[in-house]
């Protein structure tokens, strides 16, 4: 396996996810525009120094009526009226795809400098048609065909198997998901910092933790969420000059040295089948890390610092746990009970409040874990700071695990 070209960071930008754009008269370009404006100020470049653009999205064309979105950079920028763009999907994963893209675009040399920009529209339509649009990435009248929720439905059938192979208790899940919430009152940018909890909402009660499908509730959930994400890559040499012109050292520009991709069959079923008898249940994404870690010249995961992970349900972050190699198969439960994955834990999981508690705008979500790693290695994260950070990983889904990616995130 070849190690990765270095891939620097210039700088990026992030909405605030507590927003809803459309009570306040804004639309997808109004989002694109802010992001794009504020990526740029923030890794202090010129917009005619952008050589390309990719964008991350899911489902603009449902909940927007929108495609083509690469068309909006030359509204915003007329000097990226000519700018080639393109735009991924690979459901939750479309930021994490557009990364890549961009990626190779500089690793072949064809640019130097890229724009990469994720982002969603959700919260403009009811909640059963939001969980129709977004069930667009279960294969259709296939699976999740009996139900209301289609990922929640899907989901508990994952929480399903692990009790099967493994045994899989509730209160592991109530304390993730407890985690995340309260991580993201630490983080100015989370959708839920201000939300407030009764005493027992982190519980099995019924009533002040109501089941959404099967041993799914309501806290174990990721959130319907309105949000941009956008990151500025450069090349070595154009890391170099930008150091120079700031008067910074390279080594100080966080890069991306490692990553990983994978993807399995569209339905569910049919990735149990593939790992039926084995201790991991998708062991792809287990070779998706592995693959980021290794490329980034680490031999294990716990010789990293932390992780941002798809915690899209909580049984997800659970599997990230034990799949990324910090427990053996079958006992995340052991690194939730020893403390392991809080803020102050050795190996800290979604310090920003991942998808429960910082919100999931799904376009947008690989691109966000991506600036809060690259936040993190340089301590700019602010509240939500790790005391040691040097070399972070992420983890990104789409669909049922049908598209598994990861980076490794580091300085020096």
């Amino acid at each position: 396996m070849k190690p990765s070209a270095d891939i620097y960071i210039l700088g990026g930008s992030q909405t605030d996810f507590a927003r809803n754009w459309a009570r306040e008269g804004l639309g997808l370009y109004d989002m694109f525009a802010e992001t794009l404006r504020e990526a740029v100020t923030n890794a202090g470049i010129e917009p005619a120094q952008i050589g390309v653009g990719h964008v991350g999205n899911f489902v603009a064309e449902l909940f927007a009526g929108q495609g083509l979105i690469g068309g909006f950079f030359g509204h915003v920028f007329p000097e990226l009226a000519s700018l080639p763009t393109s735009r991924h999907e690979a459901a939750c994963a479309s930021g994490s795809i557009a990364i890549m893209s961009a990626m190779r675009d500089i690793e072949a040399g064809h640019y130097d400098i890229a724009c990469v920009l994720g982002l969603e529209l959700m919260r403009n339509v009811d909640g059963k048609t939001g969980a129709q649009y977004l069930g667009s990435a279960a294969w259709q009248g296939r699976e999740a065909t009996d139900c209301n929720f289609p990922w929640p439905f899907l989901f508990d059938r994952i929480t399903r198997e692990y009790d099967q192979r493994h045994g899989i208790r509730g209160e592991h899940l109530n304390t993730i998901a407890q985690i995340n919430f309260g991580n993201a009152r630490d983080n100015p940018r989370a959708q839920t910092r201000q939300w407030q909890f009764p005493e027992g909402a982190f519980s099995c009660d019924d009533g002040l933790n109501p089941v959404i499908e099967g041993r799914v509730r309501k806290q174990d959930c990721g959130q319907i969420t309105d949000g941009a994400a956008c990151v500025i890559l450069a090349s070595e040499a154009a890391a170099k000059e930008h150091a120079a012109r700031l008067g910074t050292r390279l080594a100080d520009i966080p890069r991306i040295k490692g990553w990983g991709h994978r993807s399995a069959p569209i339905l569910l079923e049919q990735k149990l089948e593939l790992s039926a008898g084995k201790p991991l249940i998708f062991p792809h994404a287990n070779a998706t890390m592995g693959d980021a870690i290794r490329r980034a010249g680490f031999a294990h995961v716990t010789d990293l610092d932390g992780l941002e992970t798809h915690d899209c349900f909580s049984v997800t972050e659970y599997m990230a746990i034990d799949h990324s190699g910090l427990t053996a198969p079958g006992e995340s439960w052991k690194a939730i009970e020893e403390g392991r994955i809080t803020r102050d834990g050795d190996f800290p999981i979604n310090p920003s409040g991942g998808l429960i508690g910082l919100g999931h705008p799904v376009g947008a979500t690989g691109v966000r874990m991506v600036l809060d790693c690259a936040r993190q290695v340089t301590g700019r994260a602010g509240g939500y700071q790790l005391p040691k950070a040097e070399n972070m990983l992420t983890f990104n889904v789409g669909g049922s695990t049908t598209t598994c990616a990861s980076f490794v995130v580091g300085v020096g």
